[in-house]
């Protein structure tokens, strides 16, 4: 690794007098389980000059509850979230989201505010070296159109750049089904809005802006959510797909549904059309079939992922299925 300084913040304010002192080359870290392995491999033609640790800063890692929801910091441990009761009984595709991110040693460093900010997996975008300068360093084209393309997006590239990269969150999905807002240093900001695609960047932050907490609102009555992931080791793996459901039951029909898929498309996806097949529906496998048909309406897979659209409709149709009354 390149050398770097590094900076144990005590304060928000402390964190963004450096971010901005070095306008732009420095990082956030704190469990520093993707931005760590990105700087040993070099895969940035930028190195940064100073990495800001925001693990020394006070009250940013609780989990709290009130009338409103849930509060949770951006430094809880995904392990903390993964077994939180609380999450466990009221927010459940959280829970399992976060148990089904990578390892448990991992998730005894992983946090849910890294999580979501995380980087994408693209091995043409990782390679090291910055072997493939592609279109998310900046360059010209994205290999994987004409390469290698069996984990990408299988709804097409995203309209500014050609990129075909998805996002790999496991926790993205489960909170974009459960409403969640972000709160950052400066604003409030609907989860489903906070991911971006530009070069090296997969949010909307600023370069000086941290994320501070999630708060998931109050989930209505009669409502249940699940994540399912599929990926090819129960461990380790990052997704070849995930889907997350949150259905609200009124009587014996569905009042209201949110689906997300991820690892599909270089955002999280909310299937919309899916949400819509389910309302005023009885919660069986004949709806849930309906909504996983409509999830994948839009789908244009490429060469060598075809098999990725026949997976994401039974990601849906099961995490649907998964919010029946017990």
């Amino acid at each position: 690794m390149q050398t770097y300084q590094h900076y144990n913040a005590t304060s928000i304010q402390e964190a963004q007098y450096y971010l901005e002192h070095y306008s732009g080359r420095a990082r956030i870290i704190a469990g520093g389980t993707d931005l760590l392995g990105k700087m040993k491999d070099e895969i940035s033609p930028l190195y940064p000059d100073a990495l800001i640790n925001i693990k020394s800063i006070p009250g940013l890692d609780g989990i709290t509850e009130d009338e409103g929801g849930l509060g949770i910091g951006a430094l809880v441990r995904l392990e903390d979230i993964a077994h939180d009761e609380r999450i466990r009984g009221n927010f459940s595709a959280l829970a399992q989201a976060a148990h089904s991110t990578a390892s448990p040693h991992l998730r005894e460093m992983g946090t849910i505010g890294g999580n979501i900010c995380q980087d994408i997996r693209c091995w043409y975008y990782r390679k090291p070296k910055n072997r493939f300068p592609c279109l998310r360093k900046g360059g010209g084209r994205c290999y994987a159109t004409e390469g290698d393309n069996r984990y990408h997006s299988i709804f097409g590239a995203n309209i500014k750049e050609g990129c075909l990269a998805v996002h790999p969150s496991d926790t993205a999905p489960a909170l974009i089904a459960l409403d969640a807002m972000v709160q950052t240093s400066k604003r409030t900001i609907p989860i489903e809005d906070f991911f971006n695609v530009e070069v090296e960047r997969t949010t909307v932050l600023e370069p000086d802006e941290i994320v501070l907490e999630l708060r998931i609102p109050k989930q209505p009555k009669e409502t249940k959510s699940a994540f399912i992931k599929f990926a090819k080791r129960k461990s380790i793996d990052f997704p070849i797909v995930n889907c997350a459901a949150r259905i609200t039951l009124a009587g014996d029909r569905i009042a209201a549904a949110r689906i997300c898929l991820n690892a599909v498309w270089v955002t999280p996806k909310r299937v919309v059309k899916a949400e819509e097949a389910l309302v005023g529906k009885t919660l069986n496998k004949e709806s849930a079939g309906e909504a996983g048909r409509a999830a994948i309406e839009d789908a244009m897979p490429v060469r060598y992922n075809r098999y990725m659209v026949q997976v994401a409709k039974a990601l849906v149709e099961r995490s649907v299925l998964a919010c029946r009354p017990c």
